[in-house]
């Protein structure tokens, strides 16, 4: 007899304002950036920064910063291995879960820089691979205003 497909994981609202807390507001960098999240789940994790004058990296083209790219995929990569970490342990309330980010830290990271970031605004997205016990992977992008890829990224990130 064929097993029944999984079930999806609907991520409550407190956890998700909780979530959104710490990524917009209590990660003062990510504040800095102007980074707003548009879509947590476990799937993925879907987030924008608006460009700037502070972002520029090269003045004459206007270009973001490098560093930029490199910290918002860093950031939304976490996070996407996050949301799947907390479907895993649906069993825990939404603070237990969330409390899950205080051992959260890049192991690793890996940034291709397609295109020069140019554009109004950045669509950043990000799934996780997998989460273990001990170590979560993700895949991220930086997708410009029209939809074009501008950046990729890989990470290891340390859950436990």
């Amino acid at each position: 007899m064929p097993h029944p497909p999984p079930q999806a994981v609907v991520l409550e609202p407190a956890y998700i304002e909780g979530f959104r807390q710490i990524h917009e507001d209590k990660i003062v960098f990510n504040k800095t950036l102007g980074l707003k999240l548009l879509k947590v789940t476990p799937e993925g994790v879907e987030a924008r920064i608006d460009m700037r004058s502070d972002l520029v990296g090269h003045f004459v083209y206007n270009r973001l910063h490098g560093g930029v790219i490199s910290a918002v995929l860093d950031a939304i990569g976490s996070a996407a291995v996050m949301a799947a970490m907390a479907a895993k342990h649906m069993d825990e309330p939404p603070e237990k879960r969330l409390e899950r980010f205080t051992k959260l830290g890049t192991i690793d990271l890996r940034v291709d820089f397609l295109r020069p970031g140019i554009g109004e605004h950045f669509t950043i997205t990000a799934n996780a691979l997998r989460v273990g016990s001990r170590v979560g992977s993700s895949r991220m992008e930086l997708f410009g205003p029209d939809g074009t890829l501008m950046s990729t990224g890989a990470a290891a990130y340390i859950v436990s």
